[in-house]
Order: structure tokens, then C-alpha cells, then sequence
């Protein structure tokens, strides 16, 4: 009787484990992604806090979750914001965005970045640092203002370069945003603001 308990207990905790999870708010929470202890999978954990979702990163700072693509296996995260006069980004203090390379989520390759503020150092790098850099054009609108005549450049992140962070850091750059699957020529006001992460599918 006991051993048959025991079964029924293990069957019903791995049926438990591949139920997807409640909405949070209007999102609706596709398996893997695990929002408590009772449905998805422990390793892809994401937060509802207060009707909305985030994503912790690796530091432990929370990012609102935008929208989820479960066919793509992806998702959109908010860019942390840029505080007003300082063009410091809100993750400075954690060295920006940075993921848990033993979990199941990179940044894809969609995503263009915008860095400002930056040190003389980033023009021996392969960055488009130019008057002609899409980080011009944010300058002159909302959040941007603040970072107006500081050193900025954009670049397209690829896999050659690490898929588990964007950088910012007194020194070098200290304040950044991104915008997923930016067309050339597309007007800012048609970009679509947003870090786009990918993750692997369970085993």
C-alpha cells in the first residue's frame, strides 16, 4: 500500500510539473516557463509580481517581461530605463544585463543595442559609433534627451559576441537600450523597444 502511494504521489508531482502556469495579468504563461512551484519547469523561471511579469537576471535585478512568442520559443523583456540627467542606466550598479549561463536562456541575435555615454575606449572597437549611429536619433527623443552629446554607438549582437549580457559600467558605457528586429530606414517611432532573449527547449 505504501509503495503504491509512493507512485501515485511521483506521478502526480511530474503531471503537476508539465502543466503550464497560470496567466499573469493578460500574459499567458506557456510550458516551460514556471511562475511557482506547482506547474512548468524549475529551471525556467520567470516572476508574476502584482499582475506582471519579469525576468530576473543573473544579478538578481527584475526586467517586465513585454510579450512571449511560445512557438519561437522567446521572449521580450523591457530595457532598463535611462534616469533623467544622469544617462546612467537603471542596472548600472549590476553592470547591466547579464544571464545565468547554466540556464536555458541567451539574447538572440535580433536584437540591435544602443550604447551611450561611453568612454574614448569603444572607438577601437568594430562599433558603429558614427553621426550616422541609430543612437543619435534616440538622443533627441524622451529617456535619450538625457545622454545628448555623449560618446553612443549601436551595434548588431551576433553570435560571435558572449549571448549572455549587455554591458554597462562606469568607465565604459553607463547607460544602454535595445530595439528587436530593427529594419534599415524604419522611423523610431516604428521601432520596437525591447531586449529579445531565446531559450532552449526542455530535454
Amino acid at each position: 500500500m505504501v509503495h503504491v502511494i509512493v507512485v501515485l504521489f511521483i506521478l502526480v508531482t511530474q503531471v503537476s510539473a508539465y502543466r503550464p502556469c497560470p496567466k499573469c495579468g493578460k500574459i499567458k504563461v506557456p510550458y516551460p516557463l514556471r511562475t511557482d512551484e506547482n506547474c512548468g519547469d524549475p529551471r525556467y523561471r520567470i516572476y508574476c509580481n502584482n499582475g506582471a511579469l519579469e525576468f530576473m537576471s543573473a544579478s538578481g535585478f527584475y526586467y517586465k517581461i513585454l510579450s512571449i512568442n511560445p512557438k519561437a520559443n522567446k521572449l521580450i523583456i523591457k530595457p532598463p530605463l535611462i534616469l533623467e540627467n544622469t544617462c546612467y542606466s537603471s542596472d548600472l550598479d549590476q553592470g547591466g544585463l547579464m544571464l545565468d549561463e547554466n540556464l536555458p536562456f541567451n539574447i538572440s541575435t535580433r536584437n540591435t543595442v544602443m550604447l551611450f555615454n561611453c568612454s574614448d575606449n569603444i572607438l577601437l572597437s568594430p562599433l558603429n559609433c558614427s553621426s550616422s549611429s541609430f543612437c543619435r536619433e534616440f538622443e533627441e527623443v524622451g529617456e535619450g534627451c538625457g545622454c545628448k552629446g555623449t560618446l553612443c554607438c549601436h551595434f548588431l549582437k551576433d553570435s560571435s559576441m558572449t549571448s549572455h549580457r549587455i554591458r554597462a559600467r562606469l568607465g565604459g558605457c553607463t547607460a544602454y537600450t535595445c530595439v528587436v528586429d530593427k529594419k534599415p530606414d524604419e522611423p523610431l517611432e516604428s521601432w520596437n523597444f525591447g531586449i529579445e532573449l531565446q531559450w532552449l527547449p526542455p530535454f
